[in-house]
């Protein structure tokens, strides 16, 4: 995988990305580790995956962690904390990319805990870890992003709605952010093929990735996105905290 990122870039800080352990979490860490960043693995159940990561990173001469940890549960957040905390002292990077909301079983308000609540938590656990110089990047998609005033898929609806509310309260954050000095990038792509989100909608709605890609043109694959979420990490703030990626003609017609 190309890095947008230079070798060293990144030398002596610490990164953590929420659920990393596959998709565009893992490939993001791979990013960061290649950079020369100490890492942290976030995950919820893929504990072997996570694993096999961070092996393979360790073996290239990165520092790790792999931490589970269930990001709607705030005992749970905190314990990941404490132990980000016991081996790096504090964060340079956080990256909240964990999201969901179309699983089964796990709950009628479970998109809103995950894509609002956890998000809002994860953040203000990390905070006496972050310093002045340090970022969050919280990633989305431009479906939740342009919610407001683009309809998406019903099946994405939940979803999209969710991670919308998760993005206006974290811009809520972004005066005492500033002020702490930690920069604040949402970074929104299109649908991602390869993704976990991508096969379940395709499971609910077949045909629903090929017509979004044929409406878009392109659209761009797992490590072409984490590649954008590694770079928002080290560029300049935007100055509407939004770097958008990809394709928006068919979202910004209708005004965001």
């Amino acid at each position: 995988m190309n890095s947008p990122l230079p070798a060293g870039a990144l030398a002596g800080k610490s990164v953590l990305v929420t659920g990393s352990s596959r998709g565009i979490g893992a490939d993001t860490v791979r990013l960061f580790a290649e950079a020369g960043a100490n890492v942290v693995i976030n995950y919820r159940s893929k504990a072997p995956r996570a694993q096999k990561l961070l092996t393979e990173l360790e073996a290239a001469g990165t520092e790790g962690l792999a931490i589970g940890a269930d990001l709607t549960d705030p005992d749970s957040v905190a314990a990941m904390m404490d132990a980000v905390r016991e081996r790096f002292g504090s964060l340079d990077v956080l990256v909240l990319n964990a999201s969901g909301g179309m699983e089964a079983n796990m709950g009628e308000d479970y998109a809103l805990r995950l894509n609002r609540d956890a998000q809002l938590n994860v953040l203000d656990a990390a905070l006496p870890l972050l310093g002045a110089a340090s970022r969050v990047v919280f990633v989305t998609s431009h479906q939740a992003h342009f919610i407001r005033t683009v309809p998406t898929m019903p099946e994405y609806e939940p979803v999209a709605l969710s991670k919308r509310a998760g993005e206006d309260a974290l811009r809520e954050r972004i005066p005492h952010l500033e002020a702490a000095g930690i920069g604040f990038t949402v970074v929104s792509g299109d649908m991602i093929e390869g993704t976990i989100t991508a096969t379940l909608l395709e499971r609910a709605n077949p045909g629903a990735i090929d017509a979004r890609k044929q409406d878009a043109g392109r659209l761009y694959n797992v490590a072409e996105f984490a590649a954008e979420v590694a770079q928002a990490a080290v560029d300049p703030v935007p100055a509407d905290n939004t770097r958008l990626v990809g394709d928006t003609s068919s979202f910004t017609a209708a005004g965001e």
